[in-house]
């Protein structure tokens, strides 16, 4: 575990004595500074006030407090997505663990290192139904099937085990949250103070040497290889970027965006499904997937045909060839995998010298298609792709039309830590997921695309966005419906819009209610103006496009592919 930052600690310490006994609670607080963390997000209670009142008699981490257990989730998940170190979310028991259940769900999908610290009622009573205040009697069920592991800390002796084996689960691969509970009572019991602390090391698994050789001998033999990076290749950039320096060409899934530079000419970046795509996947002759699952929302429903033959290095064993046959299956770390596969190849690949140009023109011409498809919005587009990347700034993005349009692709990033989104699908997330991102960096502002109906889900943690300064600015697409359901509406349903228009907000009297800075742009030429402006303004600001006035986009986007070939998105 690394330190990767280095915040403002709370202005107010109360006295502390590290030479005073401790109390679960007290070695908690220690436990998590001593690792690194820097930063926990939750909602206080009185089921993990030993823990929070400890936090902040020691003074060494920041505790954030969320409007929300979802919001505060989301916002870890966001924070470990930009570090790449542990996230750490604290909520209380029963509904609150509850509320945070969706969230979750959303960095179990991301494959978020994650900590969720959670309570349950006192040791006499948990698991009997006997219905203290706050008791759900499931509740471990609830936590193991949306957590990558369930740990509980039955008493005091088990806290430095509990919390090793929870963080250790957390962030070896494939990562995932992890949900520890934690009794009230034990966490304001006594213990011997422990006087030594080490972060667990994070276990990777190694590939099988043969599985490795036998992916050497079937690359040397390609003229035309591709590689497809996922969100699991996050860490092996520079074995990634060789691969392509040696002779592969490149595409991603949208989570593994910038593992290769979306600069380089020989990447496809996340146009992964266009008809120019499906070109080159039938003229190629050879597809090594590192850490993707080859979901089907950027495979058509997996009926896309890929390259054959298929090679596959992941470290979840059961994702192999799960979703498409594959030829070779490496079960291991991405970047030790990649590192020993690149031992066995030449420096120069024997590949077809015009494959890297047909990825270019292939890229090129599903850009240009793209800009077609965006109408009023390409000069937005545009503005963003200027800065994003150039500026090195987390691109974080809820579900929108305006994202599945041009934010997931056609908007570049700088690496491949700096793009954020809601990957499994839910709308809402996105406020918290930007103030997460944005705390965790001290560098360039977060830009956080949202429309007004996921706005409406999260619209509380805004007073979390100003209260903590966070360095970051919403762009707020406003169409005053869920436009997407509106589109399908249209597609699908003869245009019988039930319960897709909304009842929107005034978003201006919103933001000056709680102090946050309010732009409305209702001609489009204002809009880059506008995020320079508030961008060079310290603290959250808010720009609100009014699509209303503006127009819509030149092509509907209604939902994700069906499995039809040439969808472009």
């Amino acid at each position: 575990m690394e330190n990767l930052l280095d915040e403002a600690r709370p202005e107010t310490v109360a006295t502390y004595s590290p030479d005073l006994p401790e109390t679960v609670g007290d070695f908690i607080a220690r436990y998590l500074a001593e690792i690194g963390v820097r930063t926990v997000f939750g909602v206080i209670s009185i089921h993990n006030m030993p823990i929070l009142d400890a936090i902040a008699r020691q003074g060494r981490i920041r505790f954030v407090p969320a409007r929300g257990e979802a919001g505060a989730m989301n916002m870890a998940d966001a924070h470990a997505r930009v570090t790449g170190a542990l996230g750490v979310v604290l909520t209380s028991t029963g509904t609150a663990a509850g509320n945070a259940a969706g969230a979750q769900v959303e960095a179990l999908t991301a494959g978020t290192p994650l900590l969720h610290i959670t309570s349950t009622v006192d040791s006499q009573y948990m698991d009997r139904d006997r219905a203290p205040i706050h008791d759900v009697p499931r509740q471990p069920e609830m936590l193991k099937g949306i957590s990558k592991a369930y740990i509980r800390m039955w008493d005091a002796g088990s806290a430095i085990g509990a919390l090793t084996a929870a963080v250790a689960a957390a962030i070896s691969a494939p990562s995932g949250p992890v949900a520890l509970e934690i009794p009230v009572d034990v966490q304001r019991s006594r213990m011997t103070r422990a006087t030594c602390i080490h972060a667990p090391v994070a276990q990777r698994p190694r590939a099988a040497a043969g599985a490795v050789e036998a992916m050497a001998e079937r690359i040397r033999a390609a003229k035309r290889p591709f590689l497809w990076l996922g969100g699991g290749a996050r860490d092996a950039q520079d074995e990634a970027e060789e691969l392509v320096r040696r002779g592969f060409v490149a595409v991603t899934s949208v989570n593994g965006r910038g593992v290769v530079s979306e600069e380089n000419p020989a990447s496809l970046g996340a146009f992964n499904m266009t008809p120019e795509a499906q070109a080159l996947y039938d003229r190629s002759d050879l597809m090594l997937v590192v850490g993707s699952r080859l979901r089907g929302n950027e495979t058509l429903n997996n009926t896309m045909v890929l390259p054959w033959p298929l090679l596959q290095i992941d470290a979840d064993p059961y994702q192999g060839g799960r979703n498409y046959p594959v030829e070779v299956f490496a079960h291991g770390d991405a970047a030790g995998t990649l590192r020993a596969l690149l031992d066995l190849l030449p420096d120069r690949l024997a590949v077809d010298p015009d494959h890297a140009f047909e990825v270019a023109m292939a890229r090129a011409t599903s850009e240009g298609i793209m800009r077609t498809r965006m109408g009023p919005y390409e000069v937005m587009a545009q503005a963003l792709m200027e800065r994003v990347g150039p500026g090195h700034h987390p691109w974080v993005r809820d579900v929108t039309i305006s994202n599945s349009t041009f934010g997931n692709r056609f908007v570049k990033i700088a690496a491949p830590r700096l793009g954020v989104h809601a990957l499994g699908g839910g709308i809402g997330q996105g406020v918290a997921m930007g103030i997460g991102a944005a705390l965790a960096t001290t560098g360039p502002k977060a830009i956080v695309l949202i429309g007004d109906g996921g706005t409406q889900l999260g619209i509380a943690e805004m007073i979390t966005a100003v209260e903590e300064k966070a360095p970051l600015v919403f762009v707020l697409m406003n169409d005053q419906a869920y436009g997407v359901i509106r589109n399908i509406q249209d597609a699908q349903y003869d245009s019988r819009h039930h319960y897709s228009a909304l009842h929107t907000p005034d978003f201006g009297a919103h933001c000056a209610s709680i102090g946050l800075a309010h732009h409305r742009i209702d001609n489009i030429d204002a809009f880059a103006p506008a995020l320079d402006a508030a961008l060079a303004t310290e603290g959250p600001q808010l720009i609100e496009v009014d699509m209303v006035a503006i127009g819509a986009f030149a092509e509907s986007f209604s939902g994700p592919p069906a499995g039809a070939a040439g969808n472009r998105f």
